[in-house]
């Protein structure tokens, strides 16, 4: 986990700086954390609604990088689209999970060997210490072999 965070702090200090931490990584789920402190809230003493979206975003991508660097290949990987929805006052501790590994194999797999490009939808689920959905976010994740890693 320590890579995680380090890596977390050089190439996304914006989620590191505002608590943004993983909790559990493995080829078929992640889940993140964030804890509402003075510099993530919003005027309203709840999570501001970008930074939830920073922990979602992370459990979905980390999901795809995995894959990507298991599979030993050069891909490109590219955010294309995105849509949340909150259900309840986000506070406390929140943990985003993103189960959907299989999803990715298989898109991932299916770039690989057609070397073309696949779009594809992951869902992270936000939850509270209650266990209470408080965010929904659809991910649109886009991934295509680069020329030199083509099979």
């Amino acid at each position: 986990m320590r890579k995680v965070h380090v890596y977390l702090l050089l190439k996304l200090p914006a989620a590191f700086f505002c608590g943004v931490r993983v909790d559990h990584i493995s080829a078929q789920c992640v889940r993140t954390r964030l804890r509402l402190r003075w510099i993530n809230q919003n005027p309203f003493r709840s999570l501001f609604w970008a930074v939830q979206g920073m922990a979602a975003e992370l459990a979905s991508g980390l999901l795809v990088i995995n894959e990507i660097n298991k599979n030993q290949v050069s891909m490109s990987m590219l955010l294309v689209g995105v849509q949340g929805r909150f259900t309840k006052k986000a506070r406390g501790q929140v943990h985003f999970t993103c189960e959907q590994g299989q999803k990715v194999q298989e898109h991932v797999k299916k770039a690989i060997f057609s070397g073309e490009g696949e779009v594809f939808d992951l869902i992270a689920i936000g939850k509270d210490a209650h266990g209470d959905q408080v965010a929904e976010f659809c991910f649109n994740w886009s991934v295509k072999p680069r020329a030199a890693s083509r099979v």
